[in-house]
Formats: C-alpha cells, structure tokens, sequence
C-alpha cells in the first residue's frame, strides 16, 4: 500500500468514527427531550401518538374552581382558554401553585386522558410567565385576564 493509500484509508475511518460517534449521541439526546405542549396541542389528534407514554411537559392557566386535593394527591385543570387538560400531581405542590397562575407540568398522559405530573413548576412572580406557557397562550391572553379580574382575590 502506497503512502497516498495509507492515508485515505486514515482518513476514511476517522470520517466513518466521527460519524458513527455523531449517531451514537444524536440517539442519546433524543431519548431525553421532552416536548412542550399546550392543553390544545395536547388534546388534539397528532399530538396523542407523540405522548403516548413519553414523558412531556404541558403547560398553562390553572383554572378557577378545579383543585381538588386527596391526602398527597392534587387534580386540578389548566387551559389556554380554548381546551382544558385535567392534571393529577401526587406530592407536594410549590408554595406559589394557586388557581389562574401559570404552571408547567411534566409526565405522560394515560388512556383516561388524564396528565400524570412527576414535576409542577409554577411562575414565581405576578409578572413572569414561562416562556413556553406565554407563547402558547399569546392568543387568548385578553380572555384569561378578565377571567382573572372576575375571579375572588386570594
């Protein structure tokens, strides 16, 4: 094997190693995204064979009236004012977890298409919105703030 062989063939095996390395890591990063949705993104026929099973987050308002809290257990609704997702979390809630706050969620949906929370995360100031929850409510925003002016003050 000539010199100018020699090296082709060196070079062909590090293309085929960086390559192969490449597979490998694009494959591990892909078992761990996990997925943002709206509660319409959510409900909606496209989205179930995505979240069947896989763990994604769900994001949106709380919904006025809705939470209902057995021993560890809390079920409540969240919106983006056109669909609603029931959301069943067992453990402790974040202090500032309330009706019409803002929350993210994550977990996988069930056959009863009810979200199972492994994690809550709610906005931590009356100003702030989670970047995912904000873009996907921009439309409705003008309806969820008079909701809030309607509801009772806590």
């Amino acid at each position: 094997m000539t010199r100018k062989h020699r090296r082709l063939v060196a070079l062909v095996l590090i293309l085929l190693g960086v390559a192969v390395a490449t597979a490998l890591l694009l494959f591990a990063l892909r078992q761990n995204v996990t997925y943002f949705m709206s509660p319409t993104d959510l409900v909606s026929t496209s989205a179930r064979p995505l979240a069947g099973g896989r763990p994604i987050r769900v994001g949106g308002m709380v919904v006025y009236g809705t939470v209902k809290r057995e021993g560890t257990i809390t079920r409540f609704t969240i919106t983006d004012n056109e669909n609603n997702v029931v959301i069943e979390y067992d453990g402790i809630v974040p202090d500032l977890f309330r009706e019409g706050q803002g929350i993210i969620a994550t977990g996988t949906i069930n056959n009863d298409h009810v979200f199972i929370a492994t994690q809550l995360l709610a906005k931590h100031d009356e100003n702030y919105m989670p970047p995912e929850v904000a873009k996907a409510m921009k439309p409705h925003f003008d309806a969820i703030e008079a909701k809030k002016q309607e509801a009772p003050q806590q």
